[in-house]
């Protein structure tokens, strides 16, 4: 056996590791490189057709395994007289065999139909030729450990149907080649074409990828990057479902982030303040609802408007689904008052925690066609910029109704009116946000005004959304959503803008961590079944069966999403899901994070 052993001294330099290892020592079929021992293998034998992400069960071994992949693009008119030569052996030797009376040679034949195709390609500019070659090299502690490490590589490439020959007497050669010098020493090339050498890139995942779309993260191997365009499927919404604790909100937030970057506009409903450094990081709107001189009136209109911004709610109807009441005066005829009319039942139907009866909607209805007579506001649209009435101007019309049921209804909104909770609508709407981030942050509303400012926040965002004039892509956010879905009426509400969302460009994330108030309604139901991007990370005991049932999920999931760490969990789009894990940088990961004080985050420049 000839060996040969070069030492490579250590560096001058005072450094904590060496440049390289100690010694190199080869031997035919193996090299000791300082104290481990390798081998590696040059990939002679493809099979005929590969699929996107072909490279990523090599990647993701669970062994030491180094895969080298060597490019170099070969120029038009070579290819194309290469491909012309190869074709005509191809036919020459098919037509001697048929001169002859011999059987066709299924791998010729094949291997002609390869060659026009190509050589068709690369005529209408469509492909390109580039030489490529595969290199391993398989690690291990010992020879023994070794011999058993590559006796799994082989069998592991036997299955992708490749062919991997030691380099037998160019040990080093095989090294050196799967370094990260770009040094081909082996050359053992193959001709791959465009589509087979993008298939090869070693990021693609061999599951759910998108060529456009967001980064979420890596797969669970932590080889492939899960990709995701959510404006490219059926409809753009998506679900985040997860247990308190688990990164769906740092998950929503870095998708936002990242979805800015394309330019799409994002408004958020913020229950808990979480956005606030989200916004002030990207230049975007903050709304402090709840904070003193914050007002929002529930009876504006937007001026001169007849369709789109305006309306009471996605669909152009009554978000509660059925008729209000007495029909409307002349003043309410038609148009955007008429919307503006249904909003507010539905916005009164949540603060007061319940449907008003027949009696108190009929009576309600007389209460704002007068509120809106009192204010000069008509069917006619230059009166629509005229000053707003206010929900006291209600209680005022209602208490001014000979109706029992009239004056009831004026009561029971008392606390909104002149009470403690009368702070969010005892003036006009204070602020008007605009830009490429706006958040509506609910956290200082108390508890009986959480969803009614849910429900005020997501008209605001639909006034937007819907106005044709100002039609792009947009991604609205809300998250804690079972604060909605508790009220039936802000369920409906969202079920309705959730069905509507997809023909104004834009995509509704609903973000909560009671997976029982959403799976546990018929209209909850309904908005996970019109989400065709569904994400479910780490979940607790008590909901994974209800979850299971709904998402049909395995044993396997089952047992995944039980004990997946923070930010890991399944995006599922259809009958195709991917095990993934949540990637930021370090400056995301600043913006994005919850629960650390600004004092001790410095958030760093993007």
């Amino acid at each position: 056996m000839s060996r040969l052993l070069a030492r490579i001294p250590r560096p001058a330099a005072k450094s904590a590791t060496p440049f390289g290892p100690d010694s190199v020592e080869v031997h035919p079929r193996a090299l000791q490189v300082g104290d481990g021992w390798c081998r590696s293998f040059a990939v002679t034998g493809y099979p005929r057709e590969v699929g996107r992400g072909w490279l990523e069960p090599l990647c993701a071994h669970p062994g030491r395994l180094d895969v080298a992949v060597h490019i170099e693009p070969v120029p038009a008119a070579l290819a194309a007289e290469r491909l012309r030569r190869q074709l005509a052996r191809l036919e020459s030797g098919r037509r001697a065999d048929a001169a002859k009376g011999r059987l066709a040679d299924p791998d010729v034949e094949v291997a002609a139909e390869d060659a026009r195709e190509l050589a068709a390609g690369l005529a209408r500019g469509e492909q390109k030729l580039f030489r490529v070659a595969l290199v391993l090299t398989v690690h291990a502690g010992d020879e023994k450990q070794l011999d058993a490490e590559c006796a799994r590589v082989r069998a592991l490439c036997a299955s992708m149907l490749l062919d991997a020959r030691p380099a037998t007497w160019r040990s080093l050669q095989g090294w050196a080649s799967s370094l990260p010098l770009g040094v081909d020493a082996l050359g053992q090339r193959r001709a791959f074409d465009t589509d087979a050498l993008a298939a090869s890139f070693p990021f693609a995942s061999a599951e759910l990828s998108a060529a456009t779309g967001v980064l979420y993260g890596t797969t669970a191997s932590g080889t492939g990057l899960v990709c995701w365009d959510r404006f490219a499927q059926d409809n753009h919404n998506s679900v985040i479902l997860a247990r308190s604790g688990a990164g769906k909100s740092y998950l929503a937030k870095l998708e936002a982030l990242r979805s800015l970057y394309q330019g799409i506009e994002i408004a958020v409903v913020d229950p808990e303040d979480e956005y606030r450094r989200l916004a002030e990081t990207v230049g975007g709107a903050y709304v402090h609802l709840g904070a003193p001189g914050v007002r929002v009136n529930p009876f504006d209109l937007d001026a001169g408007t007849e369709t789109g911004a305006g309306d009471g709610g996605p669909g152009n109807d009554d978000p509660l689904g059925d008729d209000p009441g007495d029909e409307p005066g002349d003043a309410l005829a038609s148009g955007p008052v008429v919307r503006r009319a249904l909003f507010v039942h539905t916005l009164v139907a949540v603060l007061l925690g319940e449907k008003p009866d027949p009696a108190s909607a009929a009576a309600l209805d007389r209460g704002i066609v007068s509120a809106y007579e009192s204010a000069g506001i008509t069917a006619d649209p230059r009166s629509h910029a005229r000053p707003a009435p206010l929900l006291a101007d209600l209680a005022a019309a209602l208490d001014a109704d000979g109706d029992p049921a009239a004056r009831t209804l004026a009561a029971r909104l008392a606390p909104y009116v002149s009470g403690t909770h009368r702070g969010l609508f005892d003036g006009p709407t204070t602020t008007r946000p605009d830009g490429h981030l706006v958040v509506f942050s609910l956290r200082d509303l108390p508890d009986e005004l959480k969803a009614a400012g849910t429900l005020l926040t997501l008209d605001a965002i639909w006034r937007r959304v819907s106005d044709p004039a100002r039609r792009k892509r947009r991604l609205v956010i809300v998250d804690e959503a079972w604060l909605l879905m508790a009220e039936r009426s802000g369920a409906e509400f969202l079920f309705r803008m959730a069905k509507s969302a997809r023909k104004h460009w834009a995509g509704l994330t609903v973000v909560t961590q009671d997976a029982a108030d959403l799976l546990g309604s018929p209209l909850g139901q309904a908005v996970v079944a019109n989400a065709a991007t569904q994400i479910l990370l780490r979940q607790a005991p008590q909901t994974i069966d209800t979850l299971a049932e709904s998402f049909g999920l395995s044993a396997g999931e089952r047992a995944y999403l039980l004990g997946a760490a923070r930010g890991q969990g399944l995006l599922a789009a259809g009958v195709d899901r991917v095990a993934f894990s949540a990637l930021a940088s370090p400056a995301e990961d600043a913006i994005c994070r919850t629960g650390i004080s600004d004092a001790l985050c410095d958030v760093p420049d993007l």
